[in-house]
């Protein structure tokens, strides 16, 4: 009885440490550091609105709801057939996440670019800043259908490169550095079926700090 009673209350513990990982595990929808209005009038409040509180939800309630069933699937077979669910919400969980540090109000952080790593690099990468944010836009912009445009760090070239994902797929093979939503609910709104428009304004308030950041981070 005493090993019984024993291997109950180990259970219990089990149990109970299990819930308690699952619940710390829970994705929340991370708070913007700035005011939805706060970008105006390069990106407006009703497009931060409805991209922050309810397409960015959407990915967390999918990413959630897709890691239970994954931890309660029964066979490798289930398992898998959830892979491309979690890509898609865990992508757009961490892009999302990083897309809005990389914003700032221009009358903060927004569109300025100081002297340092950063700077050096891109001018050593792509001639000048000008060259590289008109390198970015246009392949950006060639985007068919949904997706990403990155600045990314190639760890291994060891220099900066422009690259794009699909859908919501994360950058996976760069470290990423400046990353910039393409998908319309990221512009319509506003800019209508007009992308290059929305490329042109969004430099306006590209957080360029949080950018030379990330850089260091991995020099």
């Amino acid at each position: 009885m005493a090993l019984l009673a024993f291997s109950c209350a180990s259970a219990r513990n089990v149990l109970s440490r299990s819930l308690m990982t699952r619940a710390a595990a829970i994705h929340t929808l991370p708070e913007l550091p700035y005011a939805y209005d706060a970008l105006e009038p390069f990106i407006s409040k009703d497009i931060m609105q409805l991209h922050h509180s309810k397409h960015h939800q959407t990915y967390v309630n999918g990413l959630n709801a897709t890691e239970k069933a994954l931890a309660e699937a029964p066979t490798l077979t289930e398992q898998l057939a959830l892979q491309s669910a979690l890509k898609f919400n865990g992508g757009g969980h961490i892009n999302h996440s990083l897309f809005w540090k990389n914003l700032a109000p221009s009358n903060g952080d927004g569109g300025k670019l100081s002297n340092g790593a950063l700077k050096k690099m891109i001018e050593r990468d792509f001639d000048t800043v000008e060259a590289f944010i008109k390198a970015f836009n246009t392949k950006t912009a060639a985007i068919q259908g949904s997706g990403w445009g990155w600045l990314g760090y190639n760890t291994t070239a060891k220099k900066l490169e422009i690259v794009s994902t699909a859908n919501q797929d994360p950058l996976l093979s760069y470290h990423p550095i400046i990353g910039v939503d393409v998908w319309e609910h990221a512009f319509y709104l506003q800019y209508k079926n007009v992308k290059v428009d929305y490329l042109n304004a969004i430099w306006n308030v590209v957080n360029w700090k949080e950018a030379e950041a990330r850089l260091q981070d991995i020099l």
